[in-house]
């Protein structure tokens, strides 16, 4: 848009006014004082009806002009302006704070509003596991079908991204407590410490764009909710709001599991990945040609009621999953733990079962069981100082548990009946231990872009 066909002096004639309104398509012109002040409309109609009145083309705009007129500041929301063109009124000089024309909106010639710097954002959950575990391991569905029961829960990693003009990188890690910089890519992937896993999403993603990334979560790092899985879905759900071709669910599993256990080399299975992307209730089965993730559809009352039967407790140890599942893997080869696994598969089917049925006190009962089993598969998955905390947890009401993830810290999650549920809470908090409350997480990794709006 030029501005200078849209604007004219009031010492100019009809002629030029007309001129000008002939070259904007407008239908009018704004008068302008020696500041550039508008202070009038000219309209083509005016200027007719000064002709019929006797003037001529030749007379200056001045004194010819409407000095009543409607206008708005540049940024008026758009539904005002349109109710004010929809009111009878043809044109409405769009002017800044100090009176100067900006641009100009019509029927027939509206402003398109600049395109703004838009940021991405995006939260993923962390889950609980039930059953199964060990069997999400490739070296052992490899061999033998593996199945886990699993769900997304109310506590999240969060990411925000956004996209620079040159080619430096920026990450805030509120986890880590750290921040990164390095000058580009390359730079990026060279540097060592303890962005390690951040590095590897990058690197997978190869963006072609300079970026600042702030990263943080609503639990501590290293408790065996599967926070790893979450950091790089967050990561990756940020960078997906910028591709033309976005990644699919299954195909964010695969590169946040290539990020963590290929490049990264950090021994672990596949069921974080998926539970904290896919969200939700979910029964997963993994074979060696396909992974199939099955939502399960428990009634309501039956997710109400397994809510407040479930208790999340912090035991403010630190675990290595990654040591856990190595030690496994070798002990795998020592002793027969691929039966226990198969045995915990077969329980995994059983509790499936037991949770669409709505018995869960039963569900209870095998939570336990697969505890006990699971504690068998290596040596590093419970110490005496966890399986105090567990014996004292069952005398003070809980009907069964077991640690989160690979074991060796972290969370327990218990199953308590909700009237002695106080109890065990009460004996919790007096061991100096942090029982923590949930709700499960109908949704998966969510992203969405956000208009950068000064």
């Amino acid at each position: 848009m030029n501005i200078d066909n849209f604007i004219i002096s009031e010492k100019k004639s009809l002629r030029d006014a007309l001129k000008k309104i002939n070259q904007n398509n407008s239908g009018a012109v704004f008068i302008v004082n020696k500041d550039k002040i508008v202070i009038g409309v000219a309209a083509d109609g005016d200027i007719r009806r000064n002709l019929l009145s006797g003037s001529d083309l030749d007379d200056s705009l001045k004194g010819l002009y409407n000095k009543n007129f409607i206008s708005c500041l540049i940024g008026t929301p758009r539904e005002i302006l349109i109710k004010k063109l929809d009111s009878q009124i043809s044109v409405i000089p769009l002017l800044d704070e100090n009176g100067n024309l900006v641009s100009v909106a019509s029927r027939n010639n509206y402003p398109i509003t600049h395109e703004v710097d838009v940021y991405a954002q995006s939260r993923a959950p962390v889950r609980i596991s039930f059953g199964g575990g060990g069997s999400d391991l490739t070296h052992y569905f490899d061999k033998e079908n593996g199945a886990v029961i699993n769900s997304a829960i109310s506590i999240y990693s969060h990411g925000i991204l956004k996209k620079r003009n040159d080619k430096k990188i920026f990450i805030n890690s509120n986890d880590l407590g750290e921040s990164f910089y390095a000058k580009d890519l390359n730079d990026a992937l060279k540097q060592k410490g303890s962005f390690g896993l951040i590095q590897s999403v990058i690197k997978i993603i190869n963006p072609k764009f300079g970026f600042e990334l702030s990263l943080y979560s609503d639990f501590p790092m290293k408790s065996g909710l599967g926070g790893s899985a979450t950091l790089a879905a967050v990561i990756l759900g940020c960078f997906n709001q910028f591709r033309n071709d976005p990644w699919d669910q299954y195909e964010m599993v695969e590169l946040a599991f290539q990020a963590e256990r290929l490049d990264l080399g950090i021994a672990g299975g596949w069921q974080d990945q998926y539970a904290s992307i896919f969200g939700g209730f979910n029964f997963l089965e993994f074979k060696k040609d396909q992974n199939i993730v099955h939502p399960l559809r428990i009634q309501k009352d039956i997710l109400l009621q397994l809510e407040e039967s479930l208790l999340l407790c912090d035991t403010g140890i630190i675990h290595e999953s990654g040591e856990i599942h190595s030690d496994q893997k070798e002990q795998m080869r020592e002793i027969d733990v691929s039966k226990l696994i198969k045995a915990n598969v077969k329980l995994c089917y059983e509790m499936r079962n037991q949770l669409l049925r709505g018995v869960l006190k039963e569900f209870g009962a095998s939570l336990n069981d697969a505890w006990q089993a699971k504690r068998k598969f290596s040596s590093k998955i419970s110490t005496p100082k966890l399986d105090h905390i567990y014996e004292n947890a069952i005398k003070h009401g809980a009907a069964g548990g077991k640690l989160l993830g690979a074991g060796g810290g972290g969370f327990f999650l218990f199953f308590v009946d909700p009237i002695k549920r106080s109890s065990l809470v009460d004996y919790l908090q007096n061991a100096g231990l942090s029982p923590t409350n949930f709700k499960f997480e109908p949704e998966g990794l969510q992203s969405w872009k956000v208009r950068d709006v000064k």
